[in-house]
């Protein structure tokens, strides 16, 4: 009977994602099909915590956090969890053997979420360790299916990519975090103020780590490399137009990537994969 609880897990897991990310669900579709349950497993558990902490305002927010935290680990160590997210979690936690510290990091950087404040550069690099580099790293243990060496080779560039996106939704986000959020993520930069100056200089940092994050995507298993490529795509395009706007733009307008423009890209990645050119 588990069997069928957790196929019904799997589907929370698959329906939470397409809610809250069509770019990141089209990325999946392009991963071969049975790592499709793994990866969205793991973006339903982070999207839930992140939902926590900028979302329910009105609910005691740290108790929330605690408790799912709890929950999460007690789910790992019994192999079930009534929670219908946190049980495809930790089917996949336990399944590939990823790396408990890993989900400590991610937690302790979404409850530094729960307090106003302007990062230190110290703090700056701990939150983007623990927000998003640790989430490339749980999805490559899931990519280079047990394959420790393998692992290791690719964690640099999985970090990259992991930051570099990150830091494109700092960029994309930035006036809805610092106005409704308070928020203030990127270092010694003043949001009040905030400069062309400021713009390009976080704007080099990014570009070095796509660059560097290109030459791992092109190492990954066949089974997961045109996903993760169509991801890497999709950020690109994202960037380049925030690039083109004006610092003062990008605190007024959120920039996305039209669907026509998605569907480009999707046949591009398709064509360029077909042709071994990824």
């Amino acid at each position: 009977m588990k069997q069928k609880f957790d196929r019904l897990s799997a589907e929370f897991s698959k329906i939470a994602t397409q809610r809250y990310s069509t770019s990141f669900s089209l990325g999946i579709r392009f991963l071969n099909k049975e790592l499709h349950h793994p990866i969205y497993a793991i973006y339903g558990f982070v999207r839930f915590a992140d939902e926590i902490v900028d979302s329910f305002h009105e609910y005691d927010k740290p108790m929330l956090l605690a408790q799912f935290k709890k929950d999460c680990f007690e789910a790992i160590e019994n192999g079930i969890s009534l929670n219908p997210i946190l049980n495809s979690f930790q089917q996949v936690v336990r399944q590939y053997n990823i790396d408990h510290q890993l989900i400590h990091l991610f937690l302790k950087s979404m409850e530094m979420d729960l307090d106003k404040q302007s990062f230190s550069q110290e703090k700056y690099e701990e939150y983007i360790l623990g927000s998003a580099e640790v989430v490339g790293l749980m999805c490559l243990f899931v990519f280079t299916g047990g394959d420790i060496n393998r692992y290791y080779e690719l964690m640099p560039a999985a970090k990259k990519l992991g930051s570099a996106f990150q830091k494109i939704n700092f960029l994309r986000d930035i006036g809805s975090d610092f106005n409704n959020l308070n928020r203030t993520y990127f270092p010694d930069v003043d949001l009040g103020r905030f400069t062309e100056e400021d713009k390009r200089k976080i704007e080099q940092d990014i570009e070095q780590e796509l660059d560097d994050a290109l030459a791992g995507i092109k190492q990954l298993p066949n089974s997961s490399r045109q996903g993760v490529f169509l991801a890497y795509q999709y950020y690109r395009q994202l960037f380049n137009k925030i690039k083109s706007a004006r610092a003062c733009a990008i605190f007024s307008k959120r920039f996305r990537i039209s669907n026509a423009r998605k569907m480009v890209l999707l046949c591009d990645v398709f064509l360029k994969n077909k042709m071994n050119l990824i």
